[in-house]
């Protein structure tokens, strides 16, 4: 018996040697000391040795056991580590690679164009004020002092709703609100979505656009002019010969067109005037104390004079060739 257990542990140290895979050390543990493993019958075998001799050899049995049981820990530790420095090897990254380029995405040039516009403005000390795209008719005309015969209430020209409201043509109805919730004095821009029925290819159903309002005592129209000067400088950040054209529009009175010289010519960038006083009467604002100047431009076509586009639409076709170039 002893001599059989030398050899077991023999055969099982040369063994171990030489398993290199998780699953066959498994295997050959399970031979050795599962329930029917070798040294399982070898302890069921005690009963036929002489009681004198049966305690030493059951001894040497355990301490083969724990032998054994320590040597399977050893090599399962050693593969798990073999184990683990292949997947290391396997999976290891190259540091020293250059990475995989991606490519970096940028603003859409409308917004270049508005954050461009309202930081100016904020700088100038207006604040930035929005209202809502679906509006009915007294904030987006009559408060406005556009009668009720004029084109623009037309169909053809406005977006209508079953229910009589619309899609705001402009977004001086914004201004009308803030001056019923804040009276005077009021100083703001109105950047937004407005809507139109008009396409070709410089006009889009839907295009941006942004109204500054400035109500106080002492407002005038050579404070107008300055602030326009000084903005349009800035938005092409260059000198700017400017040119002021008499015009009408029902909620400012005198009312003018703004031309820039540019690249040798004149173009239309915006149209402003002093507040009319039936729109300060029509928000509650006392116009023998208050007067103040209103001007709107829209975004679309400032950013076209200013990155040399010629057709609108093309900001909005989402052709990535285009779009890369800002």
């Amino acid at each position: 018996m002893q001599q059989q257990l030398k050899e077991v542990l023999a055969t099982a140290q040369e063994t171990l040697k030489n398993l290199n895979d998780t699953q066959a050390l498994y295997d050959y543990k399970v031979t050795l000391l599962g329930k029917k493993g070798q040294l399982t019958e070898l302890l069921k075998a005690l009963g036929q040795i002489a009681p004198a001799e049966r305690a030493m050899v059951g001894q040497l049995v355990n301490d083969l056991k724990a032998s054994l049981t320590e040597l399977f820990a050893q090599k399962e530790q050693e593969l798990e580590q073999k184990n683990l420095q292949t997947r290391l090897e396997k999976e290891r990254i190259d540091v020293t690679l250059s990475g995989r380029s991606k490519l970096a995405g940028g603003l859409h040039p409308i917004s270049r164009s508005l954050n461009r516009i309202q930081e100016f403005f904020k700088l100038a000390g207006f604040y930035i004020a929005e209202g809502p795209e679906i509006e009915d008719e007294f904030h987006n005309f009559s408060a406005l002092n556009i009668p009720e015969n004029h084109p623009a209430r037309a169909a053809h020209d406005t977006f209508y709703f079953s229910d009589g409201r619309l899609l705001r043509t402009h977004t001086s109805n914004t201004q009308i609100r803030e001056m019923q919730k804040h009276k005077a004095p009021i100083k703001l821009i109105a950047p937004g979505r407005v809507y139109r029925c008009d396409s070709d290819q410089t006009h889009t159903p839907m295009f941006h656009q942004i109204e500054g309002l400035w109500v106080d005592a002492q407002v005038n129209f050579a404070n107008l002019k300055a602030l326009l000067q000084l903005f349009l400088q800035d938005f092409f950040e260059q000198e700017m010969q400017l040119r002021f054209r008499p015009s009408f529009f029902p909620f400012t009175e005198p009312s003018a067109e703004v031309d820039v010289w540019f690249n040798d010519r004149w173009l239309e960038v915006l149209g402003c005037g002093m507040v009319h006083p039936n729109v300060l009467k029509n928000v509650g604002i006392d116009p023998k104390k208050f007067q103040g100047f209103a001007f709107g431009l829209g975004i679309e076509r400032l950013t076209m004079v200013r990155y040399g586009i010629t057709d609108l639409r093309t900001l909005y076709d989402n052709d990535m060739r285009f779009l890369a170039e800002f």
